[in-house]
């Protein structure tokens, strides 16, 4: 009786490390925020309510995924689709003079995915055929609501976690998994940055700005070279509406890159960069010694990375529905449950 005594000691454990380090990182921070808007006419309101949003919605997560798995991830799921279509059309890929402004399209994008996630998630969960295959379904409706909702980017995001969620299954290394997910977020915050530098081949760069738009680019730029000016504690939080000479320019314009990496760097310095990949990767982490399944784990993953794809060309994380969203999946995803069957790191 020793030897299984022992084990359930160190899996007790290593479970109670990730939340530690969450809550080091989270409150590191709301820290931050507060000593780089020191002495300026910054507001740290922002991100100290987005580490609220994710510290409640992963909290929430966590109880309601023990209690209730299945039922839990498709109530989110249903929840953030009803935000999304409350939150009316002009989601990415519609026209920029729709009524609805920039920044409430990536909110509603970035809804989109964490649904299709949520769904997924709740199949994966499921015990039955039957369990799973309602909420893939709905996954499934999820993508073909943003195509109505004329979002390219949506549609296809939440299609790709569904596809993700499907060859899951039968994946028995969630690490390897994990960090390609790694790596692709790596690869995009890498290229937005080579973008805003100027710094890829002249092809590339003509082909980036059409896709993301010149406009858009162009914040970029204005980010970068607040960054460099002040590397260690940026401009202050909150403040890059104010000191852009493009967004000044804008119409309607929402004060932010539409970037969350080069809004960190140009607001927050270097150290606000590493906190967020910082934030990413605990969730990361929490998720590769999460006691549930490897499908429950992956799909959580990929959902995740989505989202963080979405932040990095957008302001996603800027809405307190993602930012909770994002905490109640991961959170849905570490919970202990007893009808969960452990798939190990």
């Amino acid at each position: 009786m020793a030897a299984p005594a022992a084990e359930r000691g160190a899996s007790g454990e290593r479970g109670r490390t990730p939340d530690v380090a969450g809550v080091l990182v989270l409150g590191a921070c709301a820290a931050w925020s507060l000593l780089s808007a020191a002495g300026r006419e910054a507001r740290p309101e922002g991100i100290l309510l987005a580490v609220l949003a994710v510290s409640a919605g992963y909290a929430c997560g966590r109880i309601f995924g023990t209690l209730l798995p299945v039922a839990a991830a498709a109530t989110a799921s249903l929840a953030a689709l009803g935000l999304a279509l409350a939150s009316g059309p002009g989601v990415p890929g519609a026209a920029p003079a729709a009524s609805v402004p920039p920044g409430h399209a990536g909110a509603a994008a970035a809804l989109l995915v964490l649904a299709s996630g949520a769904a997924c998630c709740a199949a994966a969960a499921a015990g039955s055929a039957y369990g799973r295959l309602l909420p893939r379904l709905l996954a499934a409706a999820v993508a073909g609501v943003a195509l109505a909702l004329g979002s390219v980017v949506g549609c296809v995001a939440a299609l790709g976690v569904l596809l993700c969620s499907l060859a899951t299954v039968r994946t028995r290394r969630r690490g390897l998994g994990l960090a390609g997910l790694a790596l692709v977020t790596g690869l995009v915050v890498g290229a937005s940055w080579a973008v805003a530098e100027e710094a890829l081949p002249e092809g590339l760069t003509v082909f980036a700005e059409d896709g993301l738009t010149s406009h858009r680019v162009l914040l970029w730029r204005d980010a970068v070279a607040l960054a460099e000016e002040n590397p260690l504690l940026g401009a202050g939080p909150d403040r890059f509406g104010a000191l852009s000479a493009t967004s000044w320019e804008t119409f309607a314009a929402d004060g932010t890159p539409h970037s969350a990496p080069l809004q960190q760097a140009a607001e927050q310095g270097v150290p606000g960069v590493v906190l967020l990949g910082a934030a990413y990767g605990w969730l990361l982490w929490g998720l590769w010694l999460s006691p549930r399944t490897n499908a429950v784990v992956l799909t959580a993953g990929a959902t995740l990375t989505g989202l963080a794809v979405l932040a990095t060309v957008g302001n996603a994380l800027s809405f307190a529905p993602v930012t909770a969203g994002a905490g109640l999946l991961a959170g849905l995803a570490t919970a202990r449950s007893a009808t969960t069957d452990t798939g190990g790191p």
